[in-house]
């Protein structure tokens, strides 16, 4: 384990064995994976937070990187980068991450920035979310106590809010293997086409059976305090056939319990307008 310590005797730690990860996150060391947001936050201001004697860098723990199965589930590794996931040979279920990855900042941002951080940083307007909860994603969550499970949407609680407790780590990204077929797609909006943060985005999966919606799940991100699914859309495509044109069953009683803001990038209002666009071309893609 590499171990370095400034004038303070403060540490920055970097763990390749889990057990040690967990013992020093159970002494409260603070947590970086990628860096691409702990960093930038920082400029200007000292590595360490007034109260954390130890930075406890993960990027060595090569049990919490990559992609496989786990029984009735995929298994992503919460150190997995984007640019893993954007490449993956993953079932069409994925495709809406898959381009959502493509989406999260530029190819060196990709490179280095991990789904789990991304998680963690819980961002608004992270692209990642979105796709995760049209794919009903849950968390993994260890600690030297023990490990459990989360829905994503019990450990996305508000902006930069989380419910990771003082001692755990994320682990993994835990998605359920669809009934049927699995289709998934992601539609997002800017003011350009790269390296924009997003005004309105929204992603689907579906699980379809014999030409039918057995089970929808659509999210949208950036019009709430967290991103959050449309029940009331779902329900409204189940049990439809895919050679309908699901894309008109979009309606504006779907997205009326969206609480958009004001800010630089876009109106309350204009959210609102673009949101029902972007779900209509959402559901042409998910159902051509």
């Amino acid at each position: 384990m590499l171990v370095s310590r400034d004038a303070g005797e403060r540490r920055y730690a970097r763990p390749d064995n889990l057990a040690e990860a967990l013992n020093l996150r159970g002494q409260g060391a603070q947590i970086i994976a990628g860096g691409t947001d702990f960093y930038p936050v920082r400029v200007g201001r000292p590595l360490y937070d007034r109260d954390v004697a130890c930075v406890l860098d993960l990027t060595a723990l090569r049990d919490l990187k990559g992609i496989g199965e786990q029984g009735n589930f995929h298994r992503i590794g919460a150190l997995t980068s984007w640019t893993a996931i954007a490449e993956a040979a993953l079932p069409a279920q994925f495709d809406g991450l898959r381009a959502a990855a493509r989406e999260i900042g530029g190819r060196q941002i990709q490179n280095r920035a991990t789904i789990g951080g991304n998680l963690c940083n819980a961002s608004p307007a992270a692209d990642g979310v979105p796709a995760l909860l049209a794919l009903g994603a849950q968390v993994e969550l260890l600690s030297a106590r023990g490990s459990r499970r989360l829905a994503l949407e019990d450990f996305i609680l508000g902006p930069r809010k989380i419910a990771l407790r003082a001692d755990e780590i994320l682990a993994a990204i835990l998605i359920p293997k669809p009934k049927g077929e699995g289709v998934g797609a992601f539609w997002k909006l800017g003011a350009r086409k790269y390296l924009v943060i997003s005004i309105v985005m929204a992603a689907g999966c579906l699980d379809l059976v014999d030409g039918r919606v057995a089970e929808a799940r659509i999210a949208i991100g950036a019009c709430s305090p967290v991103a959050r699914r449309l029940p009331k859309l779902e329900a409204a495509l189940r049990g439809r056939s895919v050679s309908e044109d699901l894309s008109s069953l979009a309606a504006p009683d779907h997205i009326a319990e969206l609480a958009p803001i004001d800010d630089v990038r876009a109106s309350a209002d204009y959210r609102i307008e673009a949101a029902l666009t972007v779900l209509r071309r959402l559901l042409m893609e998910l159902a051509p």
